[in-house]
């Protein structure tokens, strides 16, 4: 691997002992009260500003219906992109960031149907452009495998903290660029997956929207380091990202519920009329079940209604929330 460390060396012995406190007090209060999940809220932030960085114009909206099975009218490519980042995160748990083979796979699946050489080395030199102008131009292609399995065999040796470990990694991966596409959507993913591996909370650390908020200085510390010959300057910007990403994460805290609230809750399965609910429940009285249990469980934002705009439908249905699954995941009941 290319000589490359961080020679401000106070700065970022700062920010990574700020950022080790911080999530370090996530991860009590999270198992204090059980409350950090793997939230599909900041799953789609991630996922959107990755690939906006890369131009997909996708909102969060359209990924999140996407998500749920729902068709949206975008360019074909840009669906598959979000599709493939979908999958690769539903993944992310198995992968080890040391292995080489975990890496090749995420490639595939990030760039399957989107390039011929998805999951695979590229076999051709690549340069990184900017406008007409090429400011990287990437190792040879045939000298790809050999520094790759360099920078894996570093990152296994390492006892670099993972947060200087996460972004020399990254920054090395992008200056070698092995693959002929989606080397940034890649790079910050397995950056993210190091992390993971330290503390699992960074899991769930939506860094990628504020690295798309702030595009042009990533890119700026990207070149930077390459032209100073140290990753000091990339180094610096994903810690800067890491901290105002962690600075605005709050753990969910679980909802105060009524016993008869959790028995609705719990007896809940896909959509269910007022009836079949009541009928689950083995209660006889409408007005009891309305006040106590139904209205409360809409209230909260547990439940919801299949047509909200026509409450009194005779073809009403009710379904649990985001909200109302992770009150029951957290209280042990899925």
């Amino acid at each position: 691997m290319r000589e490359g460390y961080p020679q401000n060396e106070r700065i970022m012995r700062n920010q990574v002992a700020w950022i080790s406190e911080t999530i370090g007090r996530l991860t009590l209060l999270t198992e204090q009260t059980r409350a950090l999940r793997l939230r599909r809220a900041n799953r789609i932030r991630t996922i959107h500003g990755s690939l906006a960085i890369e131009g997909n114009t996708l909102s969060e909206a359209q990924i999140t219906a996407i998500l749920e099975g729902k068709r949206i009218i975008a360019p074909p490519r840009e669906i598959q992109e979000v599709r493939n980042a979908l999958t690769a995160y539903e993944h992310f748990d198995a992968w080890h960031p040391e292995r080489e083979a975990d890496l090749l796979e995420a490639h595939r699946i990030l760039m399957s149907g989107l390039i011929d050489e998805a999951g695979a080395y590229r076999r051709s030199g690549v340069g990184v452009m900017a406008g007409e102008q090429v400011i990287h131009m990437a190792p040879p292609a045939n000298r790809v495998p050999h520094l790759m399995a360099d920078l894996f065999a570093w990152l296994a040796d390492s006892d670099a903290h993972p947060l200087i470990a996460g972004a020399v990694f990254h920054y090395e991966f992008e200056f070698i660029h092995p693959f002929t596409d989606g080397n940034g959507r890649l790079g910050r993913l397995w950056q993210s997956l190091i992390l993971a591996h330290w503390n699992p909370l960074f899991a769930d650390v939506p860094v990628e929207s504020l690295v798309f908020e702030h595009q042009s200085a990533y890119y700026q510390a990207l070149q930077d380091s390459t032209d100073q010959t140290d990753c000091a300057s990339f180094i610096a910007f994903m810690l800067q990202m890491l901290a105002e990403a962690l600075a605005t994460t709050r753990p969910q805290v679980a909802p105060q519920v009524s016993p008869q609230v959790g028995a609705l809750l719990r007896a809940l399965r896909g959509e269910m009329t007022r009836e079949t609910l009541q009928a689950a429940l083995d209660l006889r009285d409408r007005k009891s079940f309305r006040v106590r249990y139904l209205q409360p469980a809409l209230s909260d934002g547990l439940i919801e209604m299949t047509i909200p705009d026509k409450p009194n439908s005779r073809l009403q249905h009710y379904r649990l929330t985001d909200k109302g699954r992770q009150c029951l995941a957290q209280q042990g009941a899925v």
